[in-house]
């Protein structure tokens, strides 16, 4: 079958995907992901130093600060290639990538840049986001309560967070907080603020999930946490602006990671009906199965279009905050679907913790909900087509 992509990808993006590719199936097969998905709350150190050692987290961060360069394109190709054996566990690499090295790179001072981007690039530096809020889910405007007022050499800040996933591990959180109540607009008066993790008034604890268990999600709580004047990230009050960017792209990375998982769930599937018998014959000869694995099929083509047209967008300096939301929002809705079709074609084993296809299920559903709920991500799309905002 022809390389949809051939239209979009560079001779060197191919190269590219073949180097990770070889360098996924080498490093990260399934079976040792499957084994440090299992650790709940251990934060899989050898998945990092494999990635650390790669130049991974160097992707897309520019020479000049120490990173490999390469486009947004590099970037989904990365995430898609690591996400068939890894799934979820994608986001080791991916939220360091994007809440760290792509805010830094949009908002962040030079020198800023210059003393924290090639930390990133080298792997010795982690960050977290530190959006979500208990009250306040996907409506981060909305339900906005954490607070930092201004104090001779800097800023005092209180509030809590929710889901801020990898917090328990990075160096710095990314946070999401008000520093002026006299505005106009809600999206005003709104900072971004890089904290160090282990300041006095943290308080950081992990959060159960069904998925994604290596890698833990958190709630942090900023109690008086005094920070300088240098934690402020680009311009006070213009923070959920300068924000935009870097959530569209963590949702293209979102979408790319959840095509990933239908490349796993697609070979899965595919060895599963090709090798297992019934009634005399192998199951992959029954109709009714052949259109599960069609359907998958089809589902990843549309996915990956879309996916790979707003990368190439975004790397053409193009806006993409319609197609980022339709990439997220059907990948992430065919990916939960195939792994659940995935589930019944294994029967019983797809439901076993010693195959991959019911982790698949797992992660995915959790990308149908953050970092932005399906539905609302139909409700940005709508408004982008002109209709009235419904939230």
């Amino acid at each position: 079958m022809e390389d949809m992509l051939d239209s979009i990808l560079s001779e060197e993006d191919r190269y590219f995907r073949e180097v990770v590719r070889a360098w996924v199936e080498r490093e990260c097969p399934k079976a040792w992901c499957r084994e440090l998905e299992r650790r709940e709350d251990v934060f899989p150190q050898d998945l990092w130093d494999k990635l650390v050692a790669f130049g991974a987290l160097g992707i897309g961060i520019p020479e000049e600060f120490g990173g490999q360069g390469g486009s947004m394109l590099n970037q989904v190709i990365f995430a898609r290639e690591l996400a068939r054996t890894a799934a979820g566990l994608t986001w080791v690499w991916g939220v360091t990538s994007f809440s760290g090295a792509k805010l830094l790179l949009y908002a962040g001072s030079p020198e800023q840049k210059q003393a924290l981007l090639p930390k990133i690039a080298t792997g010795t530096l982690k960050t977290a986001m530190a959006f979500t809020e208990p009250g306040g889910g996907t409506d981060l405007l909305g339900g906005l309560r954490t607070r930092a007022e201004r104090r001779e050499g800097g800023w005092l800040l209180r509030g809590e967070k929710i889901w801020s996933t990898g917090a328990s591990v990075a160096d710095y959180l990314v946070v999401l907080a008000r520093t002026d109540d006299a505005v106009e607009r809600r999206t005003q008066g709104i900072s971004l603020l890089l904290v160090p993790r282990d300041l006095p008034g943290i308080e950081i604890q992990p959060l159960p999930k069904i998925g994604m268990r290596a890698y833990s999600s958190c709630t942090v709580r900023f109690d008086d946490v005094y920070l300088g004047t240098d934690a402020l990230i680009g311009e006070e009050g213009k923070g959920w602006y300068q924000s935009l960017e870097m959530l569209n792209y963590e949702r293209l990375i979102n979408a790319a990671t959840c095509l990933g998982i239908l490349d796993g769930v697609i070979e899965d599937a595919l060895e599963y009906l090709r090798t297992r018998r019934a009634f005399g014959k192998p199951i992959g000869q029954f109709q009714i199965l052949q259109h599960y694995v069609a359907d998958m099929a089809m589902w990843r083509a549309q996915a990956e279009l879309l996916i790979f047209h707003a990368a190439k967008r975004q790397s053409e300096g193009k806006p993409i905050a319609m197609e980022a939301a339709m990439a997220k929002i059907a990948a992430s809705e065919y990916a939960n679907r195939a792994a659940d079709l995935g589930i019944q074609i294994l029967g019983g084993m797809g439901y076993s913790a010693e195959t991959d296809m019911q982790r698949y299920w797992r992660d995915s559903r959790l990308l149908r909900i953050g970092p932005i709920s399906n539905e609302m991500g139909k409700n940005l799309i709508a408004e982008q087509l002109g209709l009235p905002r419904s939230f």
